[in-house]
């Protein structure tokens, strides 16, 4: 009796897949053979990842590869009460503080102008000190520079785990990653923002229930 054959996933197709799966995003300047087969082969991955809900999305201009749920997914036996705490079990839903939402979107303002200037896919590097002041503006002041370099620090920190930007460097700069476009869309923005109107409400009523009687 002949042994029965079954196909193999080449070994290139493997790779890429297995790293999406492992990180979730993939840039050409890191890995562009695996960019470019999954830029060639995009109904390929989709296929292979039809079974996990999850879909491949490929920015050719910016070299950037990422994984993304299905639209129309909404987990298996999950009713409407239980979707708004609903996340897929292999795309975690991250969870940000405002603080990191606010410089989330500092970073994409900041990648997007450069791209305006430099031309889309342009690798966008920024001084840590310029985002100093950016951020203090909204944050206020902590009255110590170590204090508020040390928020920032750990602000990037954290957005790093997330991919959206690189470590600190010999020269103090950071790399924006292009992921930072997709993550935060419109709908984000709009909700960030009515987020910090409603702090800044409730600072200033706050601020002025503490003024004493007689000030203006």
């Amino acid at each position: 009796m002949a042994p029965q054959t079954t196909s193999k996933t080449p070994p290139n197709v493997r790779q890429a897949l297995q790293f999406l799966l492992a990180h979730g995003w993939l840039e050409s300047a890191a890995k562009p053979k695996l960019f470019h087969l999954i830029a060639a082969q995009t109904a390929l991955f989709d296929t292979l990842l039809e079974p996990l809900d999850l879909r491949v999305v490929v920015d050719d201009v910016r070299g950037l590869a990422f994984l993304a749920v299905v639209p129309d997914y909404a987990g298996d036996d999950t009713d409407e009460s239980e979707q708004d705490d609903w996340t897929h079990p292999l795309m975690k839903r991250q969870r940000l503080t405002l603080e990191q939402s606010l410089l989330l979107a500092l970073l994409r303002r900041e990648f997007l102008q450069r791209e305006q200037e430099s031309g889309t896919g342009a690798v966008v590097r920024i001084t840590v000190d310029s985002l100093l002041p950016q951020l203090e503006t909204y944050l206020g002041a902590m009255g110590s520079e170590m204090q508020e370099r040390k928020r920032l620090l750990q602000l990037l920190e954290n957005l790093r785990t997330h991919g959206m930007v690189s470590e600190v460097d010999a020269q103090d700069c950071i790399t924006i990653r292009p992921m930072i476009v997709h993550l935060l869309n419109p709908e984000n923005l709009q909700t960030l923002l009515l987020r910090l109107r409603e702090v800044a409400e409730k600072g200033g009523a706050q601020g002025s229930a503490a003024q004493p009687e007689g000030t203006p």
